[in-house]
């Protein structure tokens, strides 16, 4: 907020209307004037559990299998939204075939790999594009998470936890996936905002894994 809303905030919070309850939701709260949380209860949100994730989905109209619960509230990271478009546009299944398709490296499985870039091409592909970019950004991440604490996170598909163990054993591994995770979704997008070839941008994002892969290989 700028100094002025800041300013105006505090006074109505100094000065509620009656009857009122304000809620204030901040994902950076240490950035608020200290006036301004001083005024405040603090009750910091977790994500949501598995179960409480799949209730939450159930009562939105969304229909979950029990087994999938733990999957989906990895990849959607607690969120009830997220996890209500990873379920619109098959996430889940997305995300199975990331996993099959870098099972296959250092030694990437080409026509696997062609067969994922065209899933995300065409304008009537363009949410399952931004999706699978979210997909690869995220696996990416746990890349990095698996080999910085020197364990991998409860599976969002199977075979996941041996290939993250594999990819990234150590802390070196560690901050080279968390280096290539920087730049690789952000240019695919770029990309895509300038009209290049989905297809093109989500190959890129393989090879590009692809190479990080071989170089991070026992020789």
């Amino acid at each position: 907020m700028t100094p002025a809303a800041a300013n105006a905030l505090l006074k109505l919070l100094e000065e509620p209307p009656a009857r009122v309850t304000l809620f204030l939701i901040a994902h950076q709260p240490a950035r608020l004037l200290p006036t301004i949380r001083s005024r405040c209860r603090e009750l910091r949100l977790s994500p949501l559990a598995a179960a409480d994730l799949s209730d939450a989905l159930t009562m939105a109209g969304a229909s979950l299998r029990p087994e999938d619960a733990t999957a989906l509230a990895e990849l959607a990271g607690g969120s009830v939204g997220e996890a209500f478009r990873l379920t619109e546009l098959e996430g889940l299944a997305h995300y199975r075939t990331l996993i099959r398709l870098f099972a296959s490296l250092p030694r990437l499985d080409r026509p696997q790999a062609l067969a994922l870039a065209e899933r995300g091409a065409g304008k009537a592909a363009a949410e399952v594009f931004d999706l699978l970019v979210t997909l690869i950004d995220l696996f990416l991440a746990r890349l990095a998470r698996t080999g910085t604490l020197g364990q991998s996170p409860p599976e969002a598909a199977p075979g996941e936890a041996e290939l993250l163990a594999r990819l990234s054993p150590d802390p070196r591994a560690a901050r080279c996936w968390a280096d290539l995770a920087q730049t690789l979704s952000s240019r695919a997008r770029r990309g895509k905002a300038v009209n290049l070839d989905p297809a093109a941008l989500l190959m890129d994002m393989v090879l590009k894994i692809d190479e990080t892969a071989s170089s991070l290989a026992p020789r």
